[in-house]
C-alpha cells in the first residue's frame, strides 16, 4: 500500500517517518519524500494511529488523490533544487521534466497545482531557488556565478533579480543582513 505524506521534505523527515511507522509495527518497503510504501494493506484502526503518530511530528497523511500528486510535485522540485539531485538533465526544461517524472500533461499538472495551492509551478520552483541561494550565501563558499550555474540561471544578472523580486533585496544586502531562511514545508 502506498501512503502520501506532506510535509516529508529531508532526509531527517525520511528518518523520522520510517522510525515512526515501524515502530507501530508496519513493514515499510520503501520511504521516499512524500510517500511510504508498506509491504501490504493497513487496516482502518492501524490508519488511525497512522495519521495520529504523522501530525504529532508535523506531517499530514493525504487522502485525497490530487493532494497526492501536488505533493509529489513539491517533491520532485525539492529533490531538485534542494537536494541537487540531478535527474533532470540541465537540457530540459522543469515542464517536459514534472510531465516525464509524473506521466500526465503538464498543462493539467500545472492547473492542478495552481487550484490546490493558489500558487504556479513556476512561482513554487522560483521560490525553491531563492531558498537555495539564501542557504548558499549564508556559508560564503560559493560565488554568484557559480551559484547561478547551479541553479541553471542564464546568468548572474537574472539570478540577483529574481532574488530581489521575491526577497525585496539583493544577494549582497540579503548577505549583509540578518534575514533567516524558511524551513522547506513553509515556501509557498
Amino acid at each position: 500500500m502506498k501512503l502520501y505524506i506532506k510535509n516529508m521534505v529531508c532526509d531527517r523527515c525520511k528518518r523520522v517517518v520510517r522510525e515512526e511507522l515501524m515502530g507501530l509495527g508496519l513493514e515499510l518497503t520503501s520511504v521516499g519524500l512524500g510517500e511510504v510504501e508498506t509491504g501490504g494493506d493497513i487496516d482502518s484502526e492501524k490508519l488511525k494511529e497512522v495519521k495520529s503518530v504523522l501530525e504529532a511530528n508535523g506531517f499530514e497523511l493525504l487522502d485525497d488523490r490530487k493532494l497526492a500528486l501536488v505533493e509529489h510535485i513539491k517533491t520532485l522540485i525539492i529533490e531538485e533544487i534542494q537536494n541537487l539531485k540531478g535527474q533532470k538533465p540541465a537540457q530540459m526544461n522543469f515542464s517536459d521534466f514534472l510531465s516525464e517524472k509524473i506521466g500526465y500533461e503538464y498543462s493539467y499538472l500545472s492547473t492542478l497545482f495552481s487550484s490546490e495551492t493558489g500558487q504556479t509551478i513556476e512561482h513554487y520552483i522560483i521560490a525553491q531557488k531563492v531558498e537555495k541561494l539564501k542557504e548558499w550565501l549564508s556559508y560564503n563558499e560559493l560565488t554568484l556565478s557559480e551559484m547561478a550555474w547551479r541553479l541553471s540561471y542564464s546568468s548572474t544578472a537574472h539570478l540577483s533579480n529574481q532574488f530581489k523580486k521575491v526577497t525585496g533585496m539583493t544577494p549582497g544586502e540579503y548577505k549583509k543582513s540578518a534575514m533567516t531562511r524558511k524551513t522547506l514545508d513553509q515556501i509557498a
